[in-house]
């Protein structure tokens, strides 16, 4: 292994990977100048559609696929570049895939001891100490098919950490159980964290998930990584309307902005934002808008607000238990804004279907983005 200076922590350095082409002696690049870096007791989230190549950038950190380009270092060590490729069995790396892998012939503890017994060890105590912080040492005897999926995932995990890894890598871990299920599987994940000390990387396309238990999220969309940011950082600021558009921003809109105002996209609406001169004047933007800092204005504070206040009718509201969804029509646009609220707030502010509402939007946040491209002007 070629020694770097220790880091601890995992990291990817422009790193491209390749399937074979359709053809002989062709190639198709399914990950491309991806860079990443994730510390210690950090737990990190691949995020995007399907076949954006996440779990291909597991399976490279794994030793499953060869680089094209770039580097992996795991404490500082390199473990692949184009030249080397350290063999995954020489990699300190646990792996849960999404379908657990659990050989169905052998018991939970005989699944556990695979990897011990990869290296000739037979000692089982290992394994019932990873069963029994997992909570799964009493299923010992038992096979995968006696004991639920959420067991199932407990088990993977106790075959995973038994290898003492320096990283622990999470394909889609969550996909195949119900929601009960995956809600005590989060507080096992937050809890393993602090257990552990180790980087984990999660894979997922579920947004709720990734806000939940990340520390960081990674946006990947065709093989390229579009930012990297704390969740509520990437909710609020995402650096393009393309990003904007993979994390669901409810209030993704268009417009032009012109030395601090911005003209709402078909309407006659004018915004002021803050202008913080890395746009020129006259650009054709996207923006958006928390739903977190949109203000409701009372008929009796209207006067106290000169600017950046609009008019919107309600025409939806969904009720979803304590927690309600308002759908404004903006009036003089052919846009809707999205409002999240308590129900207890909506029923103390009147908003029903029909009403009318005077909304503010805060200058300082609104976030305005290029419409294509990588650079953000609010970075």
């Amino acid at each position: 292994m070629k020694s770097q200076s220790a880091t601890n922590h995992l990291a990817l350095e422009h790193i491209d990977v390749s399937y074979p082409g359709d053809r002989p002696g062709t190639s198709q690049t399914v990950v491309r100048d991806l860079s990443l870096t994730l510390g210690r007791g950090r737990i990190g989230c691949l995020l995007g559609p399907s076949g954006c190549g996440k779990s291909t950038i597991l399976r490279a950190i794994a030793g499953f696929e060869p680089l094209q380009a770039g580097r992996i270092t795991i404490n500082g060590q390199t473990v692949s570049d184009p030249d080397y490729t350290l063999p995954p069995e020489k990699r300190r790396v646990g792996i849960v895939f999404q379908d657990y892998a659990l050989f169905p012939h052998l018991s939970v503890l005989e699944n556990v001891m695979l990897p011990l017994r990869a290296q000739g060890l037979s000692d089982d105590t290992m394994a019932m100490h990873w069963l029994e912080q997992l909570g799964v040492a009493s299923l010992a005897n038992r096979y995968p098919s006696q004991i639920s999926g959420g067991q199932q995932q407990r088990v993977a995990l106790a075959r995973a950490l038994i290898r003492q890894p320096d990283v622990l890598l999470l394909d889609e871990p969550f996909s195949a159980v119900d929601a009960p299920t995956r809600q005590k599987l989060y507080e096992s994940i937050s809890e393993l964290r602090q257990m552990i000390n180790l980087p984990i990387l999660l894979v997922t396309h579920d947004l709720n998930e990734a806000v939940r238990l990340a520390d960081q999220i990674t946006v990947i969309d065709a093989g390229l990584s579009l930012q990297t940011a704390a969740p509520q950082h990437l909710l609020d600021k995402p650096r393009n309307a393309r990003i904007a558009e993979l994390v669901g921003s409810p209030n993704l809109f268009h417009g032009e902005f012109d030395k601090g105002r911005l003209l709402w996209a078909n309407s006659a609406i004018e915004l002021i934002t803050t202008d913080k001169g890395k746009i020129k004047n006259k650009t054709a933007v996207a923006w958006t808008i928390p739903s977190h800092s949109i203000e409701i204005v009372e008929p009796t504070q209207v006067h106290t607000y000169a600017k950046n206040l609009i008019d919107c009718k309600t025409v939806k509201v969904r009720q979803l238990g304590q927690v309600a969804v308002v759908y404004w029509q903006v009036i003089g646009s052919e846009d809707e804004l999205v409002w999240q609220a308590s129900a207890s707030e909506l029923r103390r502010l009147g908003i029903q279907q029909g009403s009318l509402q005077k909304i503010y939007l805060n200058p300082n946040s609104i976030h305005i983005m290029p419409i294509y491209g990588h650079r953000s002007y609010e970075d």
